[in-house]
């Protein structure tokens, strides 16, 4: 059984994955501003801008209840860091990237401290410097890989490009395996609904390059990093394997990216957020698409 901390387990995404990851037999804390509405999870309030309670955090017990016959803690095997602002436009753009920077090192410092040797966490596909820019822009290529030179103009992705570097730095230093996940368009399963929505504006999508990533795959992605281990500092897109759009990937390329330099050969209907990296090294295999989910046709 692996013992997880969990920070954000409260969030739109976090309670899909910490779901996922009980279902498979973990054992999961969730460290969050905000309790979890899950009977299996306890949730631990916690600020993760304060490195004290983070610390404290991340040390403590993690099970169920008060009463139980030991309270001792036990290191924890993994750390999943999703808790942060989660886009712009909700605080002033210096607090969105003062709570997330400090956040995350605080995070990651705590846990290396304590000699957590895993450490997961959520980047966003944001750092591609598409979804929050001024006006759309073009990307330098396609399918956006993990290799993409980076250049995001706004507070929030430029957020997480600093938790990235901040990840490195940390996994150069201690040794640990330190995994940013690049998290596209989360859809929970009641979300499926709305793509018929989204079939009839494909220019609404157009800023996420029609990406998405179903919050159970997710849940599978994450678990699939915690389980596998040595391969120091990486970056892996999160994205389903097709687009949010009922037309071809090369009709939604004529259409809004007319100009862009494809890198290779795509599919028919070929996800622009490249997911090969995590389906190579993770054994990433998205079980969900709108194809196959029965609102999404509706």
């Amino acid at each position: 059984m692996k013992r997880i901390m969990f920070t954000g387990g409260s969030g739109k995404a976090g309670k899909h994955v910490v779901q996922y990851l009980v279902d498979h037999g973990c054992q999961v804390l969730n460290i969050d501003r905000t309790p979890l509405d899950n009977p299996a999870v306890r949730t631990l309030i916690t600020d993760i801008t304060d490195s004290g309670q983070v610390f404290n955090a991340l040390s403590s017990y993690m099970g169920l209840r008060e009463f139980d016959p030991s309270l001792r803690p036990v290191r924890a095997d993994a750390v999943v860091h999703f808790a942060a602002i989660p886009r712009i436009m909700i605080t002033p753009d210096n607090e969105v990237f003062r709570v997330n920077t400090m956040g995350t090192y605080n995070v990651i410092e705590a846990a290396v401290a304590l000699g957590i040797r895993k450490v997961i966490i959520a980047s966003s596909e944001t750092t591609y410097g598409l979804v929050f820019s001024h006006e759309p822009r073009d990307p330098a290529y396609l399918p956006l890989d993990e290799e993409y030179p980076v250049d995001p103009p706004d507070s929030y992705a430029l957020s997480k490009i600093c938790n990235e570097a901040t990840a490195r730095a940390f996994a150069t230093r201690s040794g640990a395996d330190i995994y940013a996940i690049r998290i596209g368009n989360v859809i929970e399963p009641h979300e499926y609904a709305r793509f018929p929505d989204f079939f009839a504006n494909p220019e609404g999508r157009r800023r996420i390059l029609w990406s998405y990533i179903d919050a159970r795959d997710l849940g599978q992605l994450v678990l699939r990093a915690v389980e596998t281990d040595g391969l120091g500092f990486q970056v892996f897109n999160a994205a389903q394997d097709d687009c949010s759009s009922n037309l071809p990937t090369a009709e939604l390329l004529r259409r809004f990216y007319p100009n862009v330099r494809l890198t290779r050969p795509l599919g028919e209907h070929e996800t622009l957020l490249a997911n090969a990296k995590a389906r190579t090294m993770l054994g990433f295999r998205p079980a969900h698409s709108w194809r196959t989910e029965p609102t999404a046709r509706r």
